[in-house]
């Protein structure tokens, strides 16, 4: 079981390092919308896509990123008892409260899920079977959702992205759950 676990932490933690790393260059692309919404706005006419894009940019940016965050530690901590505990007792500490985390992210994840099928046309109740349809043929996209921008971009490839992000948290946090596990019982990382 020990070794099932490393290897699940070993892989979750090279795909969302990898992904981390390629979101964190996010920011530049941010940037350049940014630069030219400006340039745009100062000596041609504004551009109606600039605003959006740089939120859709930072969606991407700041979900892709969250889990390679987690797994470098760098997320925000209180740190007023935690930092003179024990690691063991720090591990039992997080194992709880990653518990709290998973579950709040399973919420998140189908809530995503049934937004993104919204997106696509899908009004009913039943999302995961919509998406089951699709990859069947049972389903069909019907009226995309649009933006009610003066742009009005389709929301699916953000909401995606979203999904995509929520997947990859989600599975990290798995991960941190059993470094936890495997530092309560004294296991190498």
């Amino acid at each position: 079981m020990l070794g099932i676990m490393q290897g699940y932490i070993r892989a979750v933690d090279a795909v969302n390092y990898r992904v981390g790393r390629i979101a964190m260059y996010g920011i530049f692309v941010l940037m350049g919308v940014l630069l030219w919404s400006s340039i745009s706005k100062t000596f041609f006419l504004p551009t109606l896509w600039t605003l959006e894009m740089a939120q859709f940019v930072m969606v991407a940016y700041y979900i892709l990123g969250g889990p390679y965050s987690i797994q470098l530690g760098s997320n925000v901590r209180m740190d007023l008892l935690y930092g003179e505990w024990s690691v063991r007792k720090k591990a039992w500490f997080d194992l709880l409260t990653v518990l709290f985390l998973i579950f709040y992210l399973c919420v998140l994840l189908f809530g995503a899920i049934s937004s993104t099928a919204y997106s696509l046309g899908y009004w009913g109740t039943e999302p995961f079977s919509f998406f089951g349809g699709l990859i069947t043929g049972s389903e069909e996209i019907g009226r995309m959702e649009r933006s009610s921008s003066a742009w009005r971009p389709y929301l699916w490839p953000v909401k995606s992205i979203m999904i995509l992000g929520m997947f990859l948290m989600l599975l990290q946090c798995i991960s941190e759950l059993f470094k936890d596990v495997l530092r309560i019982n004294g296991e190498a990382v």
